[in-house]
C-alpha cells in the first residue's frame, strides 16, 4: 500500500502519527510525508532563511530513522488560502505518491495554517483526480484520514492505532526536530517530547491499550471506504 502523511510544518507528523507510520513501514508498505511549509518562521531568534534549511535537514534525518521518504512543497509559513499554486504543489506530491490513503490536519485543529492544509489537501486530492488537469497521471478518488490535533482538543477519534510498539521511535523521530524542541524547552518550559507522550498515553487509554494515536476518517463521498485503511 502507498501511504502519503501531508503535513503542514517539519515535525507535524512526527507528533500526531508517526508511530502510526512506522508500522506501515514494518508491514512493508511505501510511506512519503510531505510538508506543506517549510516552517520558516517557527523561530524567535533563528532567522528565516536559515530555519527554513534547518528544517528541512531535521525532516530528512526524521524521515531517515523509519525509512521514510520526506519531500516538501517548500511554501512559506502564514499560508494563504484558497490559492491554486499552492493546492497544484500539493495535487503534484498526490500525483507523485499514487496513495491509496491520505493521512492530514484536521479541519478544525489550532493553528489557521493546519485549518489551510486541511482544506488544501482536500482540494488537491480531487483535483488530482480529474484527468485533464495539469500535468501527470490522475490518480483515483483517495481516502483521507485526519491526524489528532494538539493535545486531542475538540477531536472525536472514529479510529485508532496502538503504537505501544513503534512509540520509541517515534518520540526519537520528534527529537530530530531540534531547532523546535530545544527552544521550547529553554525557553517555554516545555517538554515536548513529554507532551506527546502523555497525549499518546490519554489515546491508548481509550482505547485498551498502552500507547494509541487517533483518527477520524473524512466523510465525504466518495472517499469513504469499508476497508481497513489504518495498520
Amino acid at each position: 500500500m502507498n501511504v502519503l502523511a501531508i503535513g503542514c510544518h517539519p515535525d507535524d507528523v512526527e507528533i500526531t502519527c508517526a508511530g502510526t507510520l512506522v508500522k506501515y513501514i514494518q508491514r512493508g508498505d511505501k510511506v512519503i510525508v510531505c510538508h506543506v511549509a517549510n516552517g520558516n518562521m517557527g523561530h524567535a531568534t533563528i532567522m528565516p532563511d536559515e530555519l527554513r534549511k534547518i528544517r528541512a535537514r531535521e525532516a530528512q534525518e526524521a524521515g531517515n530513522l523509519a525509512g521514510i521518504e520526506v519531500v516538501t512543497c517548500d511554501i512559506g509559513d502564514l499560508l494563504v488560502y484558497p490559492n491554486r499554486e499552492q493546492c497544484d504543489k500539493v495535487m503534484d506530491v498526490i500525483r507523485y505518491s499514487k496513495p491509496d490513503i491520505i493521512i492530514t490536519h484536521s479541519p478544525n485543529d489550532y493553528m489557521p495554517d493546519h485549518v489551510a492544509v486541511s482544506q488544501l489537501v482536500f482540494d488537491a486530492s480531487f483535483s488530482a483526480s480529474v484527468p485533464h488537469y495539469g500535468s501527470g497521471l490522475a490518480t483515483g478518488i483517495t481516502p483521507i484520514f485526519y491526524m489528532d490535533t494538539l493535545a486531542g482538543v475538540n477531536f472525536l477519534p472514529t479510529e485508532y492505532v496502538d503504537i505501544s510498539d513503534t512509540i520509541d521511535l517515534k518520540l526519537q523521530m520528534l527529537e530530530c526536530h531540534v531547532s523546535q524542541l530545544k527552544w521550547m524547552r529553554d525557553h517555554d518550559g516545555i517538554d515536548f517530547n513529554e507532551f506527546v507522550r502523555i497525549c499518546a498515553r490519554f489515546r491508548g487509554l481509550q482505547c485498551g491499550g498502552r500507547y494509541a494515536e487517533a483518527f477520524m476518517q473524512c466523510l465525504a463521498w466518495p472517499k469513504i471506504t469499508t476497508k481497513r485503511m489504518l495498520p
